[in-house]
Parts: C-alpha cells; sequence; structure tokens
C-alpha cells in the first residue's frame, strides 16, 4: 500500500441509518490488491451530535467479521444474525475493516461460530496487535481527510500481516460472493450444485468459518435487497416480495419483522434524510 486508499462510494444496501432517516458521513476505501482475499472495504463513520440527542444506527449485518478502532474501544466484531444496532451521540469517530468471509478465522484464531452475535476487545484477538494497532491509529486519526487516510493506513499494514488465504477460506469467499451477487439464488441446494458440495458439508463449513446457516446467507440477501427497494417512492409490497422470491407478501413481512422489528411498510414509511439531518439534529 502507497499510504493513499482509494475512495470509494459502494451502494450499502445493509445500512438502514435510524428512524429519522440519518446516517453519519461515512467515507469508505478499498483494500489494496493484495489484500483483496481478506479485506472488502474500510469504513470510517465521523458524527456530531447536539447535547441529548441518541441516533440508533441500525445494519443488516454482512457474513463477516468487523476489526474496529473507536475513540473510546477496539473491538472485533462477529457476525450478527439479527439487527446490528450502534447508538452514536455526542462526537466521535471510528475507523473500521470489513472482513473478508474468510478473513475472520486467522483475525480470531479460532472457530467464528464462538465469535457470532458477539464482539470481543480487540486486544483479545491473536491475529493482530490490538493494542498497538489502537495506539497508532487514535495517533493519527483527525478531523481531516489525511488523517482518515493515514488511520486507514495503519489499519490496512497491520491487516497486511496475515497469513494468505487458504483453499477452505477462498471457497467460502466464493460461496458468499455467488449468494450476495446472484438474486437467482433462492434454494441451498443451488448452492451445493454449483461448488458440488454436499448440503450437510456446507452446513458444517459455514458453521465452523462464521457461525451461520447457509438459508441465512440467501435471507439476509433478499432482506438487504428488500430494504433498499422499501426506500422507493410509491412501493408496491406484493411486487417488492414477488422479485425477490417470496411466495408472497406475508412471507416477506414475517421475515423483515423477525430481523428488524417492523414491518415493510413500517420501514418505507421512515423518512429518508441519507447524511442530511435536519438542521437541529447536527451541531
Amino acid at each position: 500500500m502507497d499510504g493513499r486508499p482509494r475512495a470509494i462510494d459502494p451502494v450499502e444496501h445493509a445500512h438502514l441509518r435510524d428512524a429519522t432517516g440519518f446516517s453519519p458521513p461515512v467515507h469508505r476505501y478499498a483494500p489494496g490488491p493484495g489484500l483483496a482475499d481478506l479485506v472488502r472495504r474500510y469504513w470510517v463513520p465521523v458524527w456530531s451530535l447536539p447535547p441529548g440527542t441518541v441516533s440508533r444506527q441500525r445494519v443488516l449485518q454482512y457474513p463477516v467479521c468487523l476489526v474496529v478502532v473507536a475513540d473510546s474501544y477496539a473491538r472485533l466484531y462477529g457476525p450478527r444474525t439479527g439487527l446490528s444496532v450502534t447508538e452514536l451521540a455526542g462526537d466521535g469517530w471510528a475507523v473500521g475493516a470489513m472482513l473478508q468471509p474468510a478473513a475472520g478465522a486467522p483475525v480470531w484464531g479460532r472457530p467464528v461460530r464462538e465469535l457470532t452475535d458477539r464482539f470481543v476487545d480487540l486486544a483479545q484477538a491473536p491475529g493482530v496487535d490490538g493494542p498497538g494497532l489502537t495506539t497508532r491509529i487514535r495517533d493519527v486519526m483527525g478531523a481531516d481527510a489525511a488523517s482518515r487516510l493515514a488511520a486507514v493506513a495503519v489499519l490496512e499494514r497491520e491487516l497486511e500481516r496475515l497469513p494468505p488465504v487458504e483453499d477452505e477460506g477462498r471457497l467460502v469467499n466464493a460461496i458468499v460472493e455467488y449468494v450476495e451477487g446472484d438474486p437467482q439464488v433462492r434454494r441451498v441446494g443451488q448452492v451445493c450444485a454449483k461448488f458440488d458440495i454436499r448440503e450437510r458439508t456446507l452446513q458444517r463449513l459455514l458453521a465452523r468459518r462464521l457461525g451461520l446457516h447457509p438459508k441465512w446467507l440467501i435471507q439476509r440477501r433478499r432482506l438487504q435487497e428488500a430494504a433498499a427497494r422499501l426506500r422507493a417512492d410509491a412501493v408496491d409490497l406484493a411486487g417488492v416480495a414477488a422479485e425477490l422470491g417470496y411466495a408472497d407478501q406475508a412471507h416477506l413481512t414475517r421475515d423483515f419483522r423477525t430481523v428488524t422489528g417492523l414491518t415493510p411498510g413500517e420501514y418505507a414509511a421512515e423518512p429518508d434524510t441519507r447524511t442530511a439531518p435536519p438542521p437541529d439534529r447536527i451541531g
């Protein structure tokens, strides 16, 4: 890495924002080519909220682990099967790496199923120098773009120390990429046929490397797509359900409410202010 991460602006279906439609500015960067099997992207959210204001940011997380260093904590997060909620208040920032599915195991040093739906202090992750990384990022992180780039460069240099992804890890990456990238994948049997793997073998592989079930991968992609489409004007819920392969609107409603706590109609009715919150919410 040459010290100048490449800024990117991917379509982010996973981030639902808070109930008012607000999301803080999030600066995203692509990893260097040598880390493509280990890192999906880096992100740096920065926020400033007035006293007494709390923003509950909601995310339909991808099937990956996250390395996050903030001004007040440093953590390794495992995959979240439900809705991930982070409360923001005051002034703050975070520097994070969204790892590839294969990377959780070498960072954690044990089966990722031990981390599913939980997080640990980064100092407990043997694959990285958590305390040293935290100090180095906090030393360079500031309010300007140059400091954000420097902080991401520090994180990337630490992740470059991880061993290369092995054959099993590349298979896990490929399986997740296939399910996330092809909306026609609606049954576990399609995944088994694509990779010539038995369903039981697939289940054991994903349980060990992700702590997840193959059906979860398909459901999560559907819900992320649904959340994106529900923000459209005059959304046709029955049409969305049909396009995503649900038997009917009731099945979509059940899945969406179970994970997010909202019906699709309730979510669609929320405002969509994105990163431009009402003037009385941000100082």
